[in-house]
C-alpha cells in the first residue's frame, strides 16, 4: 500500500512532462492518490494532453486563479465528486517580462501586481475556495496544502520581482498555517533547487543557476531530475509529518545551507 493510498488531491501547474507539477502527480498517484489537475486559459488543452500520460489519465478543471468564478465553480465541482479533498498542490507561478531580469525599476504596479497575485494571492484563492473539503479531511485525519517555492531569503540576480512574491508566498503559508490549523488544515512550502522545467526555461538568465548549482550543493544537483522534488511534496502530502505545518523544506542539495 503506497503513501498516499485513499488520498484525494488537487493537482495544479502540469503543462508538460517536464513540469515539477507532472512529477509530483505522478509520484502521487504511484503512491495511491487519486488525483484531479487543473489548468487555465490557452494551457488548459496543454494539460489536459499532458495528463494522458500520467499512469492514470485524471480529469482536468479550468482554474484561472485570478477568476472568483471559476474557483467557486471548481470548488463546487470537487464538491460533487468527492466529500473532502486530503490536498492541494499549489505549483502556479507568473510575472509579466518587465518583472524578471531587468531590475527592480523596469515593472510598474500594474505589472507587479499581476505577480503577486498569481503567484502569491492564488494560494489563499484556492485554499479559500476548497476550505469545506479541506476541513472535513483535516476533520478526520488531517489535510496538507503544499506549494512549490524558490529561496527568498536572498536577492537572486534575475528573480527580481518573482522573488519578491516568492517571499510574499513565504510569510502567507506561515499565516495560512496558523488560520487552518484548528481544522487540521498543514500548510507547507518545497523550495526547490532550479530543474529545467518550462517555467525555468522563461525566466532570463536562468541557466546560470542551473550551470553553477550542482558545484555549491554538497549534495550534488540534478536539474533534470524533478523526481526529488515530487518525493518531498508526497511526504508533506501523506500521513508522516501529522505536525509540520509553517514550514520551508528545502529540497535544493543543501545550497540554501552553505552561502
Amino acid at each position: 500500500m503506497g503513501l498516499l493510498a485513499g488520498k484525494r488531491l488537487l493537482i495544479t501547474g502540469v503543462l508538460t512532462d517536464a513540469s515539477l507539477a507532472f512529477a509530483v502527480a505522478k509520484r502521487a498517484q504511484e503512491e495511491g492518490a487519486e488525483i484531479v489537475l487543473s489548468g487555465a486559459g490557452r494551457a488548459l488543452s496543454l494539460t489536459r494532453r499532458t495528463a494522458r500520460k500520467l499512469p492514470s489519465e485524471p480529469d482536468v478543471l479550468e482554474i484561472d486563479v485570478t477568476s472568483p468564478e471559476q474557483l467557486a465553480a471548481a470548488g463546487s465541482a470537487l464538491a460533487a465528486r468527492w466529500d473532502r479533498l486530503d490536498g492541494i498542490l499549489h505549483a502556479i507561478g507568473f510575472a509579466p517580462p518587465n518583472c524578471l531580469g531587468s531590475g527592480m525599476f523596469a515593472a510598474n504596479w500594474d505589472e507587479v501586481s499581476v505577480a503577486l497575485n498569481i503567484s502569491a494571492y492564488s494560494l489563499k484563492a484556492l485554499v479559500e475556495a476548497c476550505r469545506g473539503l479541506l476541513t472535513e479531511a483535516g476533520h478526520h485525519g488531517g489535510a496538507s496544502v503544499v506549494g512549490l517555492d524558490f529561496d527568498a531569503t536572498v536577492a537572486w540576480p534575475i528573480y527580481d520581482w518573482m522573488g519578491v512574491a516568492k517571499a510574499a508566498l513565504e510569510s502567507l503559508t506561515r499565516y495560512l498555517a496558523r488560520d487552518l490549523g484548528p481544522d487540521g488544515i498543514r500548510v507547507n512550502l518545497v523550495a526547490a533547487g532550479p530543474v529545467r522545467t518550462m517555467a525555468a526555461k522563461s525566466i532570463p538568465g536562468f541557466s546560470e543557476l542551473e550551470e553553477t548549482w550542482s558545484d555549491r550543493a554538497p549534495l550534488g544537483w540534478d536539474v533534470h531530475d524533478a523526481d526529488v522534488v515530487a518525493r518531498a511534496c508526497v511526504a508533506l502530502f501523506s500521513d508522516l509529518l501529522p505536525m509540520t505545518t509553517g514550514e520551508i523544506l528545502h529540497v535544493d542539495g543543501g545550497v540554501h545551507a552553505v552561502r
